[in-house]
């Protein structure tokens, strides 16, 4: 049994021109830049560095931001890299396939669909739970939950996903179109907050910058209702290490916790099979991304801590910007972050539903998963498909309480990252002659050192994450032996090798 067999690069690029399942080419740098913004600015630019700063770093949640970005933005030269090579729909699955092998693969693909079903679900119900919020701050008798005898049924999460998924069958760059509107505004929202903060920002609540450590029973956090050995960090866990925040360990911590900001450019990478000249637009536009979410989630940082105490947060029931606007009698301001949040978690959604269909096209068109999941329509998207993945993420969304299960987002990207990262060294040494557009420096060390890096944020995860996250590979396992390594086209020896044209 060969269960580390791979896929030659031309065989990659050749099921790109398969008719019935080949993908349209119509998406610019700036789309996949805009789509790289739209997914990591959501709701948590406005609520996860408060809860970091509180919870775990005090002031120096601005280190930890600093740590995440730099890790990830290392990934997404990782990222970048393979997809000037292999600019084919499945991002960090497609890339394992043609380097570690299937089985790898597999696993990476699985750990996506984890990421993105769990992701699409828990923003489109964040989305309901915000928009009604919005509705109360604005004094509007409005609300999305309909009373059924004793169940209550929240409409938003289906109306969302229903309005999206709608739009990706028509086409992706209709969709792009449409959400990178919604993310201009959404950014503009986002600077306005943080420069009518700065005027409230007082030098004393950056003091002191890194708080000592103190033992995790001291803080009340939101999240007691996990509470013992479920809530620590792996690591802490394993090491005997006593539960504790703040310190070097809360820095640490808190990188792992606000990595969940930056997730997302895995998904942009899914749409290097729909980017026109892809190997120098997809490189251009991760990068582009990158740089602005760093810059606008460090700012929120700063403006947060400066505002007001840490200390003032930690005792707040769901701390985050807003409730630092009210601290300082900044009331207004809640209005505004609250459109903010509804804008931000709408544009969020959509690349998920784009990045989790893709994932599972790609597997499907090499036959790990059925194949007729893969064909695509008259508009060039894979339309079947984008429909049964829009009525799985609004079901999950609107009859399940699922978050609790946003840690599990986290834990299948890292995963990802640490396994691109990995793969740089594998396939230059492999295919040296293999023409990249854009190149990861410092190979081998700084491939390796990013995967060590992500690994590190993996066993800064708690217990329960791990757990949940080993039940799902269990179920994935159990899928691929009983039906892809049976039906894969690899080994039934069906795939081709010829490059089509616009990729030679």
């Amino acid at each position: 049994m060969n269960l580390l067999r791979t896929k030659t690069v031309e065989q990659t690029l050749a099921e790109t021109d398969e008719a019935d399942r080949k993908l349209k080419r119509n998406l610019k740098w700036w789309d996949l830049a805009i789509m790289g913004v739209a997914v990591a600015v959501g709701a948590g630019i406005f609520s996860v560095g408060a809860q970091a700063a509180a919870y775990h770093a005090g002031p120096a949640v601005i280190i930890s931001f600093v740590i995440a970005g730099i890790v990830c933005g290392a990934a997404v030269m990782c990222y970048a890299e393979f997809a000037s090579m292999i600019p084919v729909a499945g991002s960090a699955y497609t890339f394992t396939y043609t380097t570690v092998g299937e089985i790898v693969a597999w696993i990476i693909g699985w750990d996506l669909i984890l990421e993105m079903l769990m992701a699409g679900s828990v923003i489109s119900k964040y989305w309901g739970v915000y928009l009604n919020d919005f509705f109360r701050l604005m004094g509007w008798n409005l609300n999305t939950n309909i009373q059924i005898g004793s169940f209550a049924l929240d409409v938003a999460p289906i109306i969302i996903v229903a309005f999206f998924t709608t739009l990706l069958v028509y086409g992706t760059r209709l969709g792009a179109r449409v959400d990178g509107a919604m993310t201009v505004l959404k950014i503009g929202i986002v600077f306005f907050v943080v420069i009518v903060g700065f005027f409230y920002v007082k030098a004393s609540n950056f003091t002191p910058f890194i708080p000592p450590a103190e033992p995790a029973s001291s803080i009340q956090t939101a999240s007691s209702e996990v509470t013992g050995i479920w809530a620590q960090p792996l690591w802490q866990w394993a090491t005997g290490m006593t539960p504790s925040i703040y310190g070097i360990p809360g820095i640490l911590s808190g990188a792992a916790l606000v990595f969940f900001a930056f997730i997302g450019f895995d998904v942009v990478a899914t749409a290097a099979e729909e980017t026109d000249n892809p190997k120098k637009a997809v490189p251009l536009g991760i990068g582009t991304g990158m740089l602005l979410i760093i810059i606008m989630y460090v700012a929120v940082a700063v403006v947060t801590t400066g505002m007001v105490s840490y200390k003032d947060l930690a005792k707040a029931q769901s701390p985050s910007l807003a409730t630092a606007f009210e601290l300082v009698g900044a009331n207004w301001a809640a209005k505004i972050i609250s459109f903010g949040i509804v804008l931000g978690l709408a544009t969020v959604v959509m690349v998920l539903l784009l990045g989790l269909t893709r994932i599972v096209f790609a597997m499907s068109r090499d036959g790990l998963l059925p194949r007729g999941l893969s064909k695509t329509g008259v508009h060039g998207t894979p339309a079947v498909l984008q429909v049964v993945c829009g009525v799985i993420v609004a079901l999950v969304a609107a009859f399940f309480d699922i978050g609790v299960l946003s840690d599990m987002v986290n834990i299948g990207t890292l995963s990802a990252f640490t396994l691109v990262a990995i793969s740089i060294p594998i396939m230059r040494k492999k295919r040296p002659d293999l023409k990249r557009s854009f190149t990861m420096p410092g190979n081998p060390w700084i491939p390796i050192l990013i995967g060590l890096a992500n690994l590190w944020l993996m066993l800064n995860l708690t217990v329960l994450t791990w757990v949940r996250f080993v039940v799902w590979l269990i179920v994935g396992f159990a899928i691929y032996f009983s039906y892809g390594y049976r039906h894969s086209r690899l080994g039934l020896d069906q795939l081709k090798g010829d490059i089509p044209a616009e990729l030679r």
